[in-house]
């Protein structure tokens, strides 16, 4: 697919992005579109594109595109073609090639060796310089453009590999005083804005609320030794930022890092990964299932702390922010019902003293997930630039500034205070760099940090009851009227929250919310056989099934032909039906047994796994299987209560419908016609 050169229109917003940061920013289009051919970070391929076409001219852009791609075509290394990128060397002699580079010592031969992630060539001597130059290349490795020279050697056992130059991918510098001059040109909304079309996003589609979650993820960039929790649904762009977004961040798996990969290695000292990034980001962080070093537990609370970690009996100090990302499978009702949202964590990781070093918990599970009309099309900052901008920032310290107009009125603890201020202070950074704002800009931002660190706490109530609960409140020094700040979950499910809920088997009743379930008699429930007449209405599969399946916990479906979009959609408004029969805070798993066939298989799997991804979290959890068998006809409905549901014709009972904003029949099952069908409901035997 071809870019296009030229958007529609710039917006207003664009026109002054363009204005006031000549040179500095590019279309976010160009980026998502040579992406799709070129597996580097997003820093990379904009400090390609900022060279070339940072710039509104249709001409100059269609020019620089094409320089770019020919750069790409002719130095990018693809792990596909690395065997043709070597002999081009060899002809050559010489030749530019761009490609990550870690760096090792050979202590027995007395120097530094490099490998180049794509080329797949290891072993290759690099002079002492650009390792003294460039440290990052020793732990987790830098994107650079090199020039490597291929010469066959004298002696046999020495690398016909060598390196003529390395430039590592990134800016040169930032004036800070011009971005500060810059800024000041933008209203906050305006800003809060630019900052989210320059991380890809599109922020027509966020409400303010949700931009502040997204940016709450630049925090650990400006702020030092910043410590985030962030667990939501799979598919809302969590590990993005840290993976795309600035060449001074690192993302490993939770499960892959050591205590010496990530502090120091005793056997030969040499300081790990918090040493050398402003963030690391553990991904896939959550699982019950993932092995857990207890001694790194331990360091790590050490210096998410006090910044320090020892090497023998040396204290060493490092400056490197900590950002925690998992995916959670369970809905924040069910959660705060049934146990906590540290939840999802490895059991070792459900450490009060580690959970209290966390300075915010940004909540997921209120990001919306990722989709193609979020991503941004028009102007936003090369990344790097604004990444090396918070870079600069972590210098600055704001954690004070909202002290002459509000007053923190609660009794919290030092890590309390702690953990909201340095929210506040990156978010300042983030929003105001200059550190200026209107009481009311500073009270909201306020506000936020202190319900990101009151998640912290509230959650740790729950798992450890030598932690007391307070409140957090902070007054307006101007008006005198106070604030008492409590997390949305707390507002929307108020018989749920609390310390610790009382455990199902204490004596004594356990206070409920109001549940909004349906009015269904379940005591005089019989077997029986049901003859729903063709082309009749007020059928609905609440009508139905509803009564059988109260109570449930579980529910599987056996239907062979859940394939085509209309069956796909019944499904769905099955599962729907469920949800809204389950009380608030429980949760039932309904797991589908179909069959498929060669011609409907991908489309049928691409939609049922888009059906289970935006079912996780709910109280609906939806899980699939394809049964190949040949044999399979029979189509039913099992609940865990007992009840068997038999269908002649599986789900698949309603007639054709215009399905379309304005018809009834789109959105209530009974105004839709059906096909005629015979059910039995049958008391499987305990």
């Amino acid at each position: 697919m071809t870019p296009t050169t030229t958007p529609a229109a710039h917006s207003p917003l664009d026109q002054k992005i363009l204005e006031h940061f000549p040179g500095l920013v590019v279309r976010k289009d160009l980026t998502t579109e040579l992406k799709q051919n070129a597996v580097v970070p997003t820093y990379v391929l904009e400090y390609l594109l900022g060279q070339h076409c940072a710039t509104d001219d249709p001409t100059l852009i269609a020019e620089g595109l094409g320089t770019v791609r020919r750069i790409l075509a002719k130095h990018y290394v693809h792990r596909n073609q690395a065997e043709l990128v070597k002999s081009t060397i060899k002809d050559k002699g010489t030749h530019k090639v761009i490609d990550k580079l870690t760096v090792t010592f050979n202590d027995k031969a007395g120097f530094h060796e490099v490998e180049f992630t794509n080329l797949g060539i290891k072993k290759v001597p690099i002079d002492d310089s650009y390792v003294k130059r460039y440290p990052k290349l020793l732990v987790g490795g830098i994107w650079a453009i090199t020039d490597v020279e291929y010469e066959l050697p004298v002696d046999p056992k020495s690398s016909p590999w060598q390196i003529a130059g390395v430039k590592p991918i990134q800016v040169a510098g930032v004036d800070h005083e011009a971005f500060l001059a810059a800024r000041a040109q933008f209203s906050t909304d305006e800003w809060m804005d630019v900052l989210m079309q320059s991380v890809g996003f599109n922020p027509e589609h966020f409400s303010r609320r949700a931009k502040l979650l997204t940016l709450i993820r630049l925090i650990p960039y400006c702020e030092r030794n910043y410590n985030l929790l962030e667990l939501g649904p799979k598919g809302t762009g969590k590990s993005h930022i840290f993976a795309e977004f600035s060449p001074h961040g690192m993302l490993i798996s939770g499960s892959e890092v050591t205590a010496p990969k990530l502090f120091v290695s005793n056997a030969n000292g040499k300081i790990g990964l918090v040493g050398y990034w402003d963030c690391i980001c553990f991904d896939e962080f959550a699982g019950k299932d993932k092995k857990v070093d207890k001694t790194l537990v331990d360091i790590m609370k050490n210096y998410m702390a006090n910044r320090t970690f020892s090497r023998g009996i040396e204290q060493l100090t490092a400056e490197a922010s900590m950002v925690f990302m998992g995916n959670t499978q369970k809905s924040v009702a069910y959660m705060l019902k049934h146990s906590h949202f540290y939840e999802p964590l490895p059991d070792k990781y459900i450490d009060s003293a580690f959970l209290d070093r966390i300075h915010a918990f940004n909540p997921g599970w209120e990001v919306a997930p990722v989709r193609h009309e979020l991503f941004c099309t028009g102007y936003g900052f090369v990344v790097d630039y604004i990444a090396e901008v918070l870079k600069h920032l972590r210098t600055e310290d704001y954690t004070g500034l909202y002290k002459p107009f509000f007053e923190v009125t609660s009794e919290v603890s030092t890590r309390d205070q702690t953990g909201f201020e340095k929210t506040f202070s990156g978010l300042m950074k983030i929003l105001h760099p200059n550190g200026k704002a209107t009481p009311e800009e500073i009270g909201d931002l306020l506000n936020f940090a202190m319900e990101c660190r009151r998640r912290v706490r509230e959650q740790i109530l729950r798992i450890d009851d030598t932690f007391k609960p307070n409140d957090f409140a902070y007054r307006n020094q101007q008006s005198g009227t106070e604030v008492l700040v409590l997390t949305p979950e707390e507002q929307q499910y108020p018989a749920f929250s609390g310390p610790r809920l009382q455990q199902p088997d204490a004596p004594g009743p356990v206070e409920q919310a109001p549940q909004e379930t349906p009015e269904l008699s379940t005591s005089s429930l019989q077997e029986h056989h049901l003859v729903v007449p063709e082309n009749s209405r007020g059928w609905s599969y609440r009508r139905l099934f509803g009564d059988y399946l109260i109570g449930a916990s579980g529910i599987i479906i056996r239907d062979p032909y859940i394939r085509a979009f209309h069956q796909i959609r019944n499904l769905v408004e099955f599962l729907r039906m469920v949800n809204e029969i389950t009380p608030i805070g429980d949760e039932v798993s309904v797991h589908l047994i179909t069959s498929s066939d060669q011609e409907s298989m991908e489309k049928q799997v691409e939609n049922l796994g888009q059906v289970q991804d935006s079912f996780a979290g709910t109280s609906t959890p939806f899980t699939w299987e394809i049964d190949a068998s040949p044999n399979f006809h029979a189509r039913s409905i099992t609940a865990s209560t007992g009840w068997k549901i038999t269908l002649d014709r599986g789900l698949d009972l309603f007639q054709w419908f215009e399905f379309n904003a304005f018809n009834a029949a789109a959105v209530v099952q009974e105004a839709r016609l059906v096909k005629g069908c015979e059910i039995n409901f049958i008391a499987m035997k305990p």
